[in-house]
């Protein structure tokens, strides 16, 4: 068990990445604020988890809700980001709002996050911010075009943020995974090869974030990029 005990937000708790996060982190005697949009997607009677339903998709809604949180858990030292979704096509095959929605949750949520709880989090005396990226933003691909520009987006709103923070007690990180074995897939055409060496784990991801949280605070871990041994994609029939 940890010696310092954190209070952290994690985003899409309910599912995958996020899911396997949360659980990490609660077996590590931290407390977790865990959001989604349907909180009964993960039941828990763990006494240190706090679920919150809300929509990233519904902006309006966000700021408002943030503020109350920060009331609610003074103690908040670090944020995981790691809702998303993905949906791949050609670009004429999105509609005008299927684009938006997708940059909207994908990227601009969380911005919006950051920017409502970044001047309580450089009040801390150390803090963190990790963002779950993902193999998207260091290529474009075909039939990746939208998804491909909201990690782009995030990867560069990180590095820049990086920069910002470089005098506070913000330590901002970025974690790009290839395929990774969850229902990320289960909508889509495609997804990994059958043999475990062909997709991570929800379980590898949560592992790094646990040690950039657990890394010496005169350090800065910038970007982890995690891939599986083979990169294998079976398309669905």
């Amino acid at each position: 068990m940890h010696t310092v005990k954190r209070t952290l937000l994690v985003t899409g708790a309910s599912s995958g990445i996020g899911r396997a996060i949360a659980n990490r982190l609660l077996k590590q005697g931290h407390t977790v604020i865990g959001t989604s949009r349907d909180c009964s997607q993960f039941k828990t009677s763990h006494l240190n988890f706090h679920p919150i339903e809300i929509d990233f998709s519904q902006l309006n809604l966000v700021v408002n809700l943030l503020k109350k949180l920060e009331k609610d858990y003074p103690l908040l030292d670090g944020v995981i980001f790691s809702a998303g979704y993905g949906k791949f096509g050609s670009i004429e095959q999105f509609s005008y709002a299927q684009i938006e929605q997708m940059m909207t949750v994908n990227f601009t949520s969380q911005a919006f996050i950051t920017r409502a709880l970044i001047p309580g989090l450089k009040r801390k005396a150390h803090s963190n911010l990790i963002y779950i990226g993902s193999e998207a933003a260091l290529k474009g691909s075909r039939k990746g075009t939208v998804y491909c520009a909201s990690k782009f987006a995030l990867r560069g709103f990180t590095q820049a943020l990086r920069e910002e923070c470089g005098s506070s007690s913000v330590r901002v990180s970025l974690i790009n995974p290839g395929m990774v074995n969850t229902n990320f897939f289960t909508s889509l055409s495609f997804q990994p090869g059958d043999d475990e060496t062909h997709a991570l784990l929800a379980e590898d991801i949560a592992e790094t974030v646990s040690y950039i949280l657990d890394s010496s605070n005169n350090l800065v871990i910038d970007e982890i990029n995690l891939n599986p041994a083979n990169k294998v994609i079976k398309f669905k029939k």
